[in-house]
């Protein structure tokens, strides 16, 4: 009896083993299974080189308003911030005290310079004497010439007001009186990789937008291409000038100059077959061949509407997974299921 039990309990045991090896292999062979996925095919595409540089809009032209002179006072400044004027107006006239003494010498020299000179051809004074009066007629008329210049200010550009630093009676020290800008026109300085040195040409197109105005693309057009490369970026410097006689735009906005640089031939794929490698900026993609996935780091370029072009790591016709990246790894078998 005791062996008739024993007997029955080691069948069961082997039927138990039996049991949980059947369950291991088919855990391995689910294991083991493909896995199923959805791939695009890299292909040969043209690509729009289009290259953004970001930047502040400048006005067209600026000046100080500023005397030759200091320590002279400030008589009159006819112009307030926010207000226009056009190249010649005359913006500040300082004290003419000064002025007025200067041509009283003058004429004082002038009188005697007139009286010397029949004196001179009589042979009453020598020739080097009436040098001397000449010398100081010209000394005069210089320094009369010079205080008219400082005591009438005119603006050498038309534009409008910023900054006023002074009153009516101030003592002009070493800041400038008054700042104008020139805002019909605009421009935006743009610092360009080398690389499109000989692609940039003045005349050409450049779209310009600002965010206080989204969605609207204002024109500018490349007016002058800085002839030397910084050394140390790599760059050459870009002056781009905006029409703007609606003045909508203004000195100081944050701008994005887009520059068109052609077309070039990439390989492209649908964006979502790139993936971020966790913790870096590392760009890679699963290349399926013969069944098994391949990880690749790739190096991307420019997105144009759902692909991105592969600059670097992808050849032409290689079929890239677009799904299913968290259970894919190096090696694993995969089915393809496109529909």
């Amino acid at each position: 009896m005791k062996k008739s039990l024993m007997l029955l309990v080691a069948v069961a045991v082997l039927a138990g083993c039996n049991s949980n090896q059947e369950k291991k292999t088919g855990e391995t062979a689910v294991a083991e299974s493909a896995t199923a996925i959805k791939v695009c095919t890299a292909e040969t595409m043209d690509v729009e080189l289009k290259e953004v540089y970001t930047s502040e809009i400048l006005p067209y032209k600026e000046n100080d308003i500023t005397p030759a002179a200091q320590g002279l006072h400030i008589d009159q400044i006819k112009v307030d911030v926010g207000d226009r004027v056009k190249a010649g107006d005359v913006v500040v006239t300082l004290n003419r005290t000064s002025l007025k003494q200067l041509e009283i010498n003058l004429a004082t020299v002038q009188d005697t310079y007139n009286r010397m000179l029949p004196v001179h051809k009589a042979g009453g004074i020598s020739d080097q004497q009436l040098i001397e009066l000449e010398n100081t007629l010209n000394l005069q008329k210089e320094m009369v010439d010079n205080m008219k210049k400082n005591s009438v200010i005119t603006s050498p550009i038309s534009g409008v007001v910023t900054a006023r630093n002074f009153e009516n009676g101030d003592l002009f020290a070493s800041m400038p009186i008054l700042h104008i800008m020139q805002i019909d026109k605009l421009k935006v300085m743009a610092n360009v990789s080398e690389q499109y040195y000989p692609v940039v040409k003045v005349g050409q197109k450049v779209d310009i937008n600002v965010d206080i105005f989204p969605g609207e693309t204002f024109e500018g057009k490349v007016t002058r291409i800085n002839p030397a490369l910084d050394a140390q970026t790599r760059t050459f410097g870009v002056e781009i000038t905006i029409p703007n006689s609606n003045e909508r735009l203004r000195p100081g906005m944050y701008a994005r100059a887009t520059f068109n640089m052609g077309t070039t031939t990439g390989v492209m794929v649908d964006d979502v077959a790139v993936q971020k490698q966790a913790g870096s900026s590392e760009r890679y993609v699963y290349v399926i061949k013969d069944g098994v996935a391949e990880f690749r780091f790739v190096r991307d370029g420019r997105r144009v509407g759902n692909k991105i072009n592969i600059i670097e790591g992808l050849e032409p016709g290689e079929q890239v997974a677009t799904t299913s990246f968290i259970r894919l790894t190096n090696g694993k078998k995969v089915e393809i299921i496109n529909e």
